[in-house]
């Protein structure tokens, strides 16, 4: 009997988001395609942010890119969930994502604003 794991499982996408080499971000890019992995994305970014906060030490300036790399290359239909993953928490590790998130504009190219 085989477990229901979800493919791919949060760690995996923690990782790939950790490296974050050009082999990760193609990984990723091809993962953000798939409208059924959205969760799976948004699980392993919580955890790679989990991890992160746990960290001793926090790089901030990776979470930061890594924030203004999601939001310019994630669908539009990704863009509030990640910024609502970036609100989660008041921990710097979330708020160098958030930053990186919001230099990023795609809240803003996905949503414009009214005026």
């Amino acid at each position: 009997m085989t477990a229901n794991v979800p493919f791919p499982d949060r760690d995996t996408v923690a990782e790939k988001l950790a490296a974050l080499s050009e082999a990760d971000k193609s990984y990723l890019a091809l993962l953000m395609e798939n409208a059924a992995q959205d969760d799976n994305l948004l699980a392993g970014l919580r955890r790679h942010l989990d991890l992160a906060a746990e960290s001793p030490f926090l790089n901030s300036l990776k979470l930061e890119n890594l924030g203004l790399w999601l939001g310019t290359q994630a669908p539009d239909r990704l863009q509030i969930r990640l910024m609502e993953t970036a609100r989660s928490s008041q921990h710097p590790a979330y708020q160098a994502f958030r930053t990186g998130l919001g230099r990023s504009g795609g809240l803003e190219k996905a949503y414009p604003p009214v005026t």
